[in-house]
């Protein structure tokens, strides 16, 4: 059974270019992620599915130089990138990370990879819940594990553009087909917001990585909330961001 983590990468973010590869602390936070995911002992590979324009030229490049896996497929269909790459590293069960969530706590992580690998017989999908009521983590905190079978069967069927562009919609929206389950938080934390996708979020993920990694560089999302607790003005840097829509 070979758990591999794909984790979507690009340069071509529509309101923050090249953020992934933004540096803090003289590491870009493409970076920090790929360390983060190294700390979680049920994944066996990591790969960063990329795309094969010029423009993500330094995204293999800085996989190359860090000895980290990568894939490089096509931009829009990123279900097509996603399975490609999963396909080529011979992954029996998938785990999606975006590039754009520095902060991923491989204790929540691993949390939902080991809810998904016990249950893998009766258990389609597990995610840790972000966008769901009653109790959402932050945004940032994303992770979804899934099995190959059923990328599989998402790659061959899914048509409309939307089930394209976003790897598992085909997937956890028919219940009846296959059996999903969210993850909650231990409360509501739904106001906090830690991916990165405008300028606003780049300057607090930098401000909370500047204040916690040299004290700890394994800080957790317990930290970054009792930060962010304790200096409101950190929660305003990007109180207004609305999520895009999908």
């Amino acid at each position: 059974m070979k758990t591999v983590a794909i984790v979507q990468a690009r340069m071509t973010s529509a309101r923050l270019p090249g953020k992934i590869l933004m540096e803090v602390l003289g590491k870009p936070l493409l970076g920090y992620e790929i360390e983060r995911l190294r700390k979680i002992p049920l994944l066996d590979e990591i790969v960063i599915a990329t795309t094969r324009n010029a423009s993500d030229d330094p995204v293999a490049d800085f996989c190359e130089a860090n000895g980290c896996g990568f894939y490089r497929g096509s931009e829009h269909d990123v279900l097509s990138r996603c399975y490609e790459a999963a396909s080529e590293h011979g992954a029996d069960a998938v785990v999606r990370f975006t590039a754009d969530c520095p902060l991923i706590d491989p204790d929540i992580s691993g949390w939902a990879i080991r809810r998904y690998l016990e249950n893998k017989d009766d258990l389609d999908y597990c995610a840790v819940d972000v966008k769901e009521t009653p109790r959402p983590f932050p945004r940032g905190i994303d992770t979804e594990a899934f099995s190959m079978r059923a990328l599989s069967e998402a790659y061959a069927e899914a048509v409309t553009v939307p089930e394209r562009e976003h790897v598992t919609l085909f997937i956890y929206t028919r219940p009846a087909r296959y059996r999903a389950i969210w993850l909650p938080a231990e409360r509501d934390m739904s106001g906090y917001r830690l991916t990165v996708d405008t300028p606003e979020d780049f300057m607090l993920i930098k401000e909370i990585i500047e204040r916690l990694y040299p004290v700890n560089p394994d800080f957790g999302l317990k930290d970054v909330i009792g930060l962010l607790e304790s200096s409101p003005d950190l929660i305003r840097i990007n109180a207004s961001v609305k999520q895009k829509p999908r």
